[in-house]
């Protein structure tokens, strides 16, 4: 039986994600810095969603159709790496926006097709994706807070030094993380028609799409709306971390709950738990604990749904057409659903306020629950045969 990589791929997924913890909360402050306006600050930031799009579609068709999957990803490295250091010396719009365009676009390329490689290491553990993926929840901690203590006693500009770090990081893994070969399938010259065309495969992607969505307004006001309601930046923090905490430990015992519950167990649960966590978001402000339950809710609404999703996306799309898959979960749900609800959050909070903002969250929520229960297998028999496919994924 070949080695597992796991401390090189666990490393690449806590440097990934600790770009995320160093950039998403901070870059924003180093623009206002330069007097970027609001507008071409959300102009910006916006690229990393727009290309989420778009891009992994394209690299994941490149994958599947050339076979030079590693080639791509440290492609990806290098050239985000790039693009990122040439913020050293932009300070213009037009210029910073072509950097963030590259840097977005090439960014977006990996993590599906690292996705895709893990779980061909990982082959008949499946259950341990999630203990490879918990690091890169914990990077996200540690950039996050190393990055707002850096800040904190120094110039904005700290947060290039710590992104173009974390970035160098991710090209130097992806450089010696070893190629796994495909997964052998009965199915690996399925046309990615037919799979597109499945209705299983239709209810799960609009559902991935509606649980983005549902997070939008989270992401862009929840430290407004605590804010709003005389929470200390302090605390705001720590319920953030908070959330990401529950994050890790539901990764933990992901393999043991995917061989308890089958896979559509799992994402009602992530579900119904994200209705009842928006809906308290919304309401329930007010009370210190209400939102430490609502950040340990985090744990269904991301961890649970994110790792569930992911291996319903490598089992549908077999052999070859995994990478495309992968692309089209992220593109659909992290690109198109979370900028579609970061939008009508933009165009509700002041409108109808912040408990029915995030009330719509909760229906979208309440939507992909809906699409799960009613298109995503069903009965005692499928439930079987689903948590048989958690733990295998060769059948």
């Amino acid at each position: 039986m070949r080695a597992l990589p796991y401390w090189r791929l666990s490393g690449y997924y806590f440097f990934y994600f600790a770009f995320i913890g160093a950039f998403s909360p901070y870059f924003g402050l180093y623009l206002q810095s330069l007097n970027f306006s609001a507008w071409d600050i959300g102009l910006l930031m916006s690229q990393m969603q727009l290309m989420r799009l778009f891009g992994p579609n394209l690299w994941g068709w490149l994958a599947d159709h050339f076979g030079r999957r590693m080639a791509i990803i440290r492609l990806a490295g290098a050239i985000g790496l790039a693009g990122f250091t040439a913020f050293f010396w932009l300070d213009k719009l037009p210029g910073m926006l072509v950097a963030m365009a590259v840097l977005a676009f090439f960014w977006s390329a990996a993590l599906p097709l690292v996705e895709t490689l893990t779980f061909d290491h990982l082959r008949e553990e499946r259950g341990r994706y999630s203990r490879i993926r918990l690091w890169g929840s914990i990077g996200f901690i540690v950039a996050v807070m190393a990055t707002g203590a850096l800040l904190d006693v120094g110039p904005p500009v700290g947060v290039l030094w710590v992104c173009w770090i974390i970035l160098l990081g991710i090209l130097l893994y992806a450089l010696v993380l070893p190629e796994a070969p495909p997964l052998p399938h009965a199915n690996d010259a399925r046309p990615i028609g037919d799979i597109l065309r499945q209705p299983r495969v239709i209810a799960l992607m609009a559902a991935c799409f509606a649980m983005s969505a549902a997070h939008g307004a989270f992401y862009v006001f929840y430290s407004i709306h605590l804010d709003a309601h005389g929470y200390a930046k302090t605390e705001v923090g720590l319920l953030w971390s908070l959330g990401v905490v529950a994050e890790i430990v539901v990764f933990i015992f992901m393999a043991r709950l995917s061989r308890r519950f089958s896979l559509r167990a799992i994402l009602l649960a992530s579900f119904a738990a994200a209705v009842v966590r928006f809906l308290l978001m919304g309401w329930g402000v007010e009370s210190a604990a209400v939102m430490i339950f609502v950040q340990l809710l985090h744990g269904l609404t991301f961890g649970a749904y994110h790792a569930s999703a992911i291996a319903a996306v490598n089992q549908w799309f077999p052999g070859r057409a995994q990478g495309r898959g992968q692309a089209l979960y992220s593109s659909l749900s992290f690109g198109a659903g979370g900028l579609l609800g970061a939008l009508i959050a933009g165009r509700t909070w002041d409108w109808l306020g912040a408990g029915w903002t995030f009330t719509l969250s909760a229906a979208f929520a309440l939507a992909g629950w809906l699409l799960i229960w009613a298109w995503v297998g069903g009965g005692a028999a499928v439930d079987r045969q689903n948590r048989a496919k958690i733990e295998d994924p060769v059948q």
